[in-house]
């Protein structure tokens, strides 16, 4: 017998059931953790789906606030940049908006899964299990029953043999005869509960036989569950985070793009950029000469006029660098 309990962890946790036909501690421990393994597995989705339902309102915000006007007047160089990197980072909000996606496909791989290992809980328990375990009780019930008859009419006929002991000497034929009768009849009674008490500990037998059989096959099925649900939870998790390590490397990727342009932002090629391109002159207005009303002459008046300030050296700029 020990070495059919040396086939997996599951069914050594039962072998103090195997002393008391009547218990299920062992089976009921078993069911108890699958379940727990159950409500882990739909936890794990909830969570699942509430971070995709994060990315995806976080995706949205950055995708309506990439649309917003950010330097719309700027002009040159610096004006790629900034539309660069509006564009990035709307394609950030594309991105976190496929991770959102990718994160429900997920969860709905782990809800298939679930109702999967549910259905296989289900069957095993229901149609198989719960049944045995019911024919186990009642059998055990009524072998219980049948021997209680058994001994209780081997008490009867050992008291109907003793009140023909007693009375062996008596003279009354007739009552000798009665008690012959009882006898005989109580040899019979309990010869008869001996067969059924027989017929109910053979019966018994073969029900406990057909139970640890299936019992066997029962807890080797819900090992196999519980490292196939260990192993996809922890894959799944692995998964999940491999998705948001792959979103921190396209979310730089992408940024790397905007940084790459403010590179080629150059600050003195701006500036002459937007003198010739709103240039008016290289000379300042000439200045306003006094007109005699009576003779009609011009002449300028008060300090003379000055000369044109030296020109302004110009800021030789510098290159952004990341």
């Amino acid at each position: 017998m020990n070495e059919l309990f040396d086939e997996g962890e599951f069914i050594h946790l039962n072998l103090e059931e195997i002393s008391d036909l009547t218990s299920t501690g062992g089976y009921d421990a078993i069911i108890q953790y699958l379940n727990d393994g159950k409500r882990i597995c739909k936890e794990v989705e909830e969570f699942m789906k509430a971070r995709a339902s994060v990315e995806e309102k976080y995706a949205k915000d950055l995708l309506g606030l990439s649309k917003k006007v950010c330097g719309h007047s700027e002009m040159n160089t610096l004006k790629k940049s900034l539309d660069i990197f509006k564009l990035q980072t709307e394609h950030v909000s594309l991105s976190h908006l496929q991770l959102a996606q990718s994160m429900r496909e997920e969860a709905k791989k782990l809800e298939e899964f679930r109702e999967k290992h549910k259905e296989m809980r289900k069957k095993v328990m229901e149609q198989q299990m719960d049944t045995l375990h019911k024919q186990k009780s009642s059998q055990f019930r009524k072998t219980i029953e049948t021997k209680k008859t058994y001994e209780q009419k081997c008490r009867d006929k050992e008291e109907a043999d003793q009140n023909v002991n007693r009375n062996t000497n008596t003279h009354n034929a007739k009552h000798i005869e009665k008690l012959y009768a009882k006898l005989q009849q109580a040899k019979q009674n309990a010869e008869e509960a001996d067969r059924l008490y027989q017929l109910s500990v053979n019966t018994l037998a073969k029900v406990r036989d057909d139970w640890l059989k299936e019992h066997i096959n029962a807890c080797e099925t819900f090992e196999n569950l519980a490292m196939e649900r260990i192993a996809f939870l922890r894959n799944a998790v692995w998964t999940h985070l491999n998705q948001l390590s792959q979103q921190c490397v396209t979310s730089d990727e992408l940024y790397e793009e905007v940084r790459k342009s403010l590179e080629q932002c150059d600050v003195q090629t701006d500036i002459e950029h937007f003198v010739n391109l709103r240039q008016t002159g290289n000379k300042p207005p000439a200045p306003v000469l006094y007109e005699n009303f009576y003779s009609g002459q011009k002449s300028s008046t008060g300090s003379p006029t000055s000369p044109l300030p030296p020109p302004v050296a110009r800021y030789t700029g510098c290159h952004l660098s990341s």
